[in-house]
């Protein structure tokens, strides 16, 4: 009877089943890694193209056909004269400003209504949270016109820090659902641990949520860093003289050389690569948030 089985266990046709089955297997895993290199090829070769431009001469990047390096020789004169051009330092100035004063609002606002989206139950909370991530979808250009005339009217046109206001209210609905889901990722019996060992709820919030979360919070903080960074609609339309650095770019893009143009996207690129290192796993960590 055992010899029967064990026949009918390793008969031929099992054994092309088997065998059929693991080919499938082998393919959809080649075809995966296939794919992902493609997609990390389709992302990757810009961005070496765009820095091996602005890391080489005036004459490397003016030629034609375009080479990258090392094949092309390694030089700092296409950014030193980026640098050098009109408006592009103060632009980098008012953009570090702007970027951390929305950084600030942003985190200081998002962090407890975060908080308190992860931690209440209460009515018409999934409605709440899908009319915060819902502000974020209306036009830079619904938003920013008004503002204009209304800052206009006010006599703070013009100005780094009501152009802050504005990247704040684009800023925030994702801030908050980002900080949200940190929270959300703690578990609540922790702080109830905390307080049966005799911490008020402020305590234990200071004491033992707060250490894990920040870095969750420092994550949301580059993303809100970055998103004023490269937030180019509304500055253009809400600074004329104080220009941040993308509207300053995209003023000049026009007359600029090449050069120019391949400096500065590099530089505008800068703050989105230290971004991705920083932010994913919050990201993915709010992706299950939401599908659960």
């Amino acid at each position: 009877m055992s010899d029967q089985v064990l026949d009918t266990a390793v008969s031929p046709e099992v054994l092309a089943i088997q065998q059929k089955h693991l080919r499938r297997q082998k393919l959809n895993r080649a075809s995966t890694y296939v794919i992902a290199i493609l997609i990390s090829l389709w992302i990757i070769i810009p961005i070496y193209f765009i820095f091996s431009m602005a890391f080489t001469t005036q004459e490397a990047v003016r030629a034609y056909p375009k080479s990258v390096l090392p094949i092309i020789p390694f030089s700092l004169d296409t950014m030193r004269f980026f640098m050098n051009s009109e408006g592009i330092i103060p632009g980098l100035i008012n953009s570090i400003i702007v970027a951390v004063i929305t950084l600030l609002l942003s985190t200081v606002i998002a962090a407890p209504a975060g908080y308190a989206i992860s931690r209440y139950i209460f009515p018409g909370r999934n409605f709440f949270r899908l009319s915060i991530l819902a502000v974020r979808a209306f036009p830079i250009v619904v938003l920013s016109i008004p503002l204009a005339v209304l800052f206009i009217q006010t006599g703070i046109f013009d100005s780094i820090y009501s152009l802050a206001l504005m990247h704040t209210a684009l800023a925030l609905p994702t801030t908050i659902l980002v900080i949200g889901s940190v929270f959300a990722s703690i578990p609540y019996e922790l702080e109830e641990a905390a307080m049966v060992f005799g911490c008020t709820p402020w305590q234990a919030f200071r004491h033992v949520v707060l250490p894990l979360v920040l870095p969750g919070i420092a994550a949301s903080a580059v993303f809100t860093f970055v998103l004023s960074w490269n937030e180019v609609f509304a500055a253009s339309i809400l600074t004329l003289q104080n220009r941040t650095l993308p509207a300053q770019i995209l003023f000049s893009l026009s007359n600029s050389s090449e050069a120019y143009q391949f400096a500065g996207g590099f530089f505008m690129l800068i703050p989105a690569l230290i971004f991705m290192f920083f932010i994913r796993r919050y990201l993915f960590n709010m992706w299950g948030q939401v599908t659960k």
